[in-house]
């Protein structure tokens, strides 16, 4: 922080370790022996959208570069908007380390064009034993994970789900401790 800023008033938030995103591919055995939670193949970086023609040259930079790794590893790529106007990047794969890789590669991407200030979460789509959805998001400005658990009565969360996952897991993944920041995510296109 500058000292302009220091006496205006104004924070400059702290540049995002998206290295820690890597941490949900080797928490994956936990998941599935554990918690019985099956990656659902799907995956999503929700970011606030922009208008403006740098964005759009970006996404269409964005597109080839996920089209070109879609062909050497098998994954779908889509944009998608969610019911609130956020943006999207969806993945599709069956490798969940694949999906993870290309999380990464979007969120690089955006952040070396200048976007990172936009960028708001990855979300990655599990599978209970009951077919029941069970998510991990990854907070980006926070550079932490966090579970999110709907249930089938609308907009409406199982708290206690959510906090036996983060028992299972806080060992295998930086997990955020406060718990007012576990927002949910809702009509998410995964």
């Amino acid at each position: 922080m500058s000292l302009w800023d220091a006496i205006l008033g104004r924070q400059t938030l702290p540049k995002a370790n998206t290295e820690k995103l890597f941490a949900i591919s080797t928490a994956q055995v936990t998941l599935e022996v554990d918690l019985r939670l099956k990656s659902a193949g799907k995956a999503g970086i929700c970011f606030k959208p922009v208008g403006s023609s740098d964005f759009a040259d970006v996404g269409q930079e964005l597109e080839e570069l996920l089209h070109a790794g879609a062909s050497a590893s098998n994954t779908k790529a889509r944009a998608a908007k969610d019911s609130f106007g956020f943006q999207w990047v969806v993945l599709e794969d069956e490798d969940f380390e694949d999906l993870v890789v290309g999380l990464h590669l979007t969120f690089q991407t955006l952040e070396e064009k200048g976007f990172g200030s936009q960028l708001l979460s990855a979300v990655f789509k599990f599978g209970d034993a009951d077919g029941r959805p069970a998510y991990w998001i990854y907070n980006y400005k926070r550079g932490l994970f966090y579970p999110f658990v709907p249930t089938s009565q609308g907009h409406e969360r199982d708290n206690p789900a959510e906090l036996h996952m983060r028992s299972v897991m806080e060992k295998e993944l930086p997990i955020d401790p406060q718990l007012e920041r576990w927002f949910p995510m809702w009509d998410m296109p995964l």
